[in-house]
């Protein structure tokens, strides 16, 4: 019962490796599949859908006989709206003693406070000025979602709490410690680990080994540490990594 990304990537692992897996969604459906169609239905392929509006007595009957043949109840709403509909861990366990129960939020410290991807970003500090190009605390969360899944199999009646915000404070680490901080060793502190423009498009170098930087270097016949943006605006993104791949370098072209 876990609707947008976490929970159904989460879940889709988990039939790609052998489940089976039934998804209760709102009469309204999972706002995912408006959002966007083509991967809704990829990560629903071999998911049995069950519209249900749990506000009405039939339908929650519905969804306990269904409890009563599922291994593990997964589930993406704050803690008060289960207490609410009594699907939260302590009140399915009186029924249903032996159902696993997995539970995404948006931070287990506040779980009851709102939160998308976007602003869990924000608050870890890992957005510029631009919208980012992936949903990191939703995958990342989505990944410990899967694990949490696996791990409560080990015991019957086990129950895990996986928070977004969580996933994603572990991930702003290096920018926390400074290491990809602005001017860091990983953020325009080292030439050799850097984006350049090419003369067309841009390139990712990551020559950080020291046998990389050197090889870097001397294909380039550069000294140790010169400033690379010079001739990286030479040849385009293309042939620099071309260039590249027959040095069994560390250089790609950026994709968009």
């Amino acid at each position: 019962m876990a609707l947008n990304v976490p929970g159904p990537v989460a879940v889709s692992r988990a039939v790609a490796e052998g489940a089976s897996a039934i998804k209760i969604e709102p009469p309204w459906g999972d706002p995912l599949a408006a959002l966007c169609p083509p991967w809704y239905r990829a990560l629903h392929a071999g998911v049995r859908i069950e519209p249900l509006d749990l506000k009405r007595a039939p339908a929650m009957q519905q969804l306990k006989a269904l409890l009563k043949e599922a291994d593990v109840f997964v589930a993406s709403h704050r803690p008060a709206a289960l207490a609410r509909l009594g699907l939260d861990a302590a009140s399915l366990a009186r029924d249903f003693p032996a159902l696993r129960h997995v539970n995404v939020v948006g931070d287990t410290a506040a779980p009851e406070e709102p939160g998308h991807d976007l602003t869990y970003q924000a608050r870890a500090g890992l957005l510029a000025s631009t919208m980012p190009l992936t949903l990191a605390a939703d995958m990342i969360g989505a990944e410990r979602a899967h694990a949490a899944i696996k791990d409560v199999m080990r015991e019957p009646g086990a129950a895990r709490v996986v928070g977004l915000y969580d996933a994603l404070h572990d991930l702003a680490a290096p920018l926390r410690y400074g290491l990809t901080a602005p001017g860091g060793p990983l953020n325009g502190g080292n030439p050799a680990y850097a984006i350049y423009a090419a003369r067309e498009g841009a390139i990712a170098v990551g020559a950080l080994e020291p046998h990389f930087r050197a090889r870097l270097y001397e294909g380039l016949g550069l000294a140790d540490g010169a400033d690379l943006s010079a001739i990286f605006a030479t040849k385009t993104a293309a042939e620099w990594e071309a260039w590249a791949a027959s040095r069994d370098l560390p250089l790609v072209a950026l994709r968009h």
